[in-house]
């Protein structure tokens, strides 16, 4: 799997084992995302990536017991209706609709882990929310992810306009989208998506840099990311140079490699990341 697109792989919708509960609270409920809580113990959020659905992280819940997982979906992506998502900002709505439901279940400083646009949403949550966050694992992502496909925010921005404009402009650009997400590796799960959503998600993660939010950071930060097998076309060392200096600015970031591993990690290499996991989360 190409670990270096915003058009992250997803994988198809599935049963997550005993039936899941949903953990909002009658009082309120998310619009930009749903939850199923699975397990008991210290309260862990996951949060999957661009058109991924909660079932990634299945196979690294089952290894990793002992903790109370609340397993989130974003609308839009994977099957899930677009609710608060249609026709609106996707990102920094939900970083908040997340602190939100933190505050409304009660949950104490719980750890988070997010994957690719996961990650942006985790280090969006522990530096705009750090009385909500007890410590963060970003997975296989940057803090400015244009930087995945050797760019920056500010050269890719007319791309990326002109990209959302094809994509959401007409029934035909739609389409186009529709037809690229069944690309994207997941199956179902990712022409599931909705194409506006997942268009505007895009736009924003290219935008988006936490470089300079980094230092707010207080939780504990662990970051995982892969490199490919050596002879892949793309050198390790280089996307290993690249991770340590992106996150210099990260007070006391631990970098995790896995190695051998696509932009999925947690499907491509299920044991390496549930070790990883099981650390991260005994600390």
């Amino acid at each position: 799997m190409d670990r270096r697109s915003f058009t992250l792989s997803a994988l198809a919708l599935g049963v997550l084992g005993a039936a899941p509960v949903l953990a909002q609270a009658a009082s309120w409920r998310p619009t930009r995302f749903s939850v199923r809580v699975r397990g008991s113990g210290p309260d862990v959020l996951l949060i999957p990536g661009l058109t991924a659905g909660r079932s990634v992280w299945s196979d690294a819940v089952t290894a990793v017991p002992g903790y109370r997982y609340h397993l989130l979906q974003v609308a839009g992506f994977a099957g899930e209706p677009a609710g608060g998502n249609a026709n609106s900002a996707v990102i920094q709505p939900l970083v908040a609709e997340i602190a939100r439901y933190i505050a409304d279940q009660r949950l104490v400083r719980p750890a988070i882990v997010g994957h690719s646009m996961g990650g942006t949403v985790a280090m969006m949550l522990a530096a705009r929310h750090p009385a909500r966050v007890g410590k963060l694992m970003v997975v296989d992502m940057l803090p400015a992810p244009a930087g995945l496909v050797g760019s920056d925010a500010a050269a890719i921005r007319p791309l990326a306009d002109s990209l959302r404009s094809i994509f959401t402009s007409s029934p035909g650009g739609r389409r186009l989208m529709e037809g690229l997400m069944g690309n994207f590796g997941g199956g179902a799960a990712a022409t599931g998506s909705d194409p506006d959503v997942v268009a505007q998600a895009m736009h924003e993660l290219a935008l988006i840099d936490l470089k300079p939010e980094l230092p707010r950071i207080a939780a504990p930060m662990e970051v995982v990311y892969a490199t490919p097998p050596a002879g892949g076309g793309v050198d390790p060392a280089v996307i290993v140079r690249d991770y340590r200096s992106a996150y210099a600015g990260a007070k006391g970031a631990r970098l995790t490699r896995i190695a051998n591993s696509g932009h999925m990690v947690m499907l491509d290499q299920p044991a390496a990341f549930a070790a990883a996991l099981k650390s991260f989360l005994a600390r």
